[in-house]
């Protein structure tokens, strides 16, 4: 699981940082990606402190302004590769607090998992924004990040 886990964490790096590169290349960033990506940056560290039952530094909407992306992007990675390094058992259930203070529990397989589809998900999102606006978005299949 941890081999499964870490390949899915570069996968998600590589996809997040090459989002990072397209849009530091832009002149001006459509701001529902700026929207868009900054949640997936405060969601994945959300969901990494809830993991390791610490305080979320970031609200699941607090935009974020582009130079703070890749050092928020790169601290996410590193806890995760930690959460993951450190894990005896992906089956043990975690207790957490949802943003809207509900509690709930889930295993950590299914909290790590969550964070990769969760950022794949608002990446088609950004994808389709970048349509919208007559730009081209990146290829990011995991087929082709495998190749």
């Amino acid at each position: 699981m941890k081999g499964f886990f870490n390949q899915m964490f570069d996968y998600n790096f590589y996809c997040n940082k090459k989002i990072i590169e397209q849009c530091i290349a832009m002149e001006t960033i459509p701001d529902k990606t700026i929207r868009l990506f900054s949640h997936i940056l405060n969601a994945h560290h959300i969901w990494n402190s809830r993991i390791i039952n610490i305080p979320s530094k970031y609200t699941i909407w607090q935009l974020h302004d582009i130079k703070e992306w890749e050092d928020i992007h790169y601290e996410n990675q590193r806890n995760s590769f930690e959460i993951t390094s450190n894990a005896d058992d992906f089956e043990d259930r975690i207790d957490y607090e949802s943003s809207e203070g509900r509690l709930f529990t889930n295993t950590l397989q299914d909290m790590l998992f969550h964070i990769i589809n969760h950022s794949t998900q608002h990446r088609g999102q950004i994808a389709k924004d970048f349509r919208k606006k007559g730009l081209d978005p990146l290829i990011l299949d995991y087929a082709i990040y495998k190749r």
